[in-house]
């Protein structure tokens, strides 16, 4: 597996994670009633394509991150913009499962503690506080990433959603017999620990080996094309 790791790391060595466009318009009429529509003002405009469109990044996410603090509704705004970057104009029901969210009265709860639980390093323990209504783990793993602002050293939360698990399952590799156990959270701390050996092998950040695997969603034996 390794071998093969490397060699895909050595053919997009070059290529980085893209902005995510999405449209403000789609996504007004479900969070405007939660007094969370000007999250839509995050990114900047696209240049091209449909008109409205904005484009966000992983910066826009820090960025946000770092302002917003302790106060519950600027966490809110933060999994809001986290829930429209892992969306983009490819997931129809990302407006309708971040209004479930929104409209789930543990929201402001499961924020602080999970983000609590990842700047501490208990990962497995976030996994098993997060509990919405409407998202899952390829969003609330999104949600850990972005929120974990711990020094570069540390094993940081990364994503792990559908596209990640068919690169990984495709390179061989077994979150369930790693962990030695079905259970969840255990495998997700499992992950995190190995993709970050594999991006110090390998030279590489562990985040941009996500977006790889991602970017991938498991052919990684064939030429994929990274614009």
């Amino acid at each position: 597996m390794m071998e093969q790791l490397h060699q895909l790391v050595v053919r997009y060595g070059g290529c980085e994670q893209q902005p995510v466009r999405f449209r403000p318009e789609t996504w007004r009429p479900r969070l405007a009633p939660h007094g969370a529509e000007h999250v839509l003002d995050i990114g900047v405009s696209a240049s091209h394509g449909a008109k409205g469109d904005r484009l966000i990044d992983r910066g826009d996410l820090a960025r946000l991150r770092d302002r917003v603090g302790d106060d519950p509704d600027g966490l809110r705004d933060l999994f809001v913009a986290v829930m429209i970057w892992g969306s983009g104009t490819t997931n129809g029901r990302g407006p309708r499962y971040t209004e479930a969210a929104l409209s789930d009265p543990r929201m402001p709860t499961v924020l602080r503690a999970t983000r609590a639980a990842v700047r501490a390093g208990d990962l497995s323990g976030a996994y098993g506080k997060f509990r919405l209504r409407g998202v899952g783990r390829s969003f609330f793993t999104k949600w850990f990433a972005t929120v974990d602002d711990r020094d570069a050293a540390q094993e940081r939360a990364l994503i792990l959603d559908a596209r990640v698990f068919r690169s990984l399952n495709a390179l061989g590799w077994s979150s369930w017999e790693t962990a030695g156990t079905r259970h969840w959270p255990t495998r997700y701390a499992t992950y995190v620990t190995a993709m970050h050996g594999w991006a110090a092998s390998t030279g590489v950040r562990a985040d941009w080996l996500e977006w790889l695997l991602f970017h991938l969603d498991g052919h990684v034996d064939a030429r994929v094309d990274p614009a």
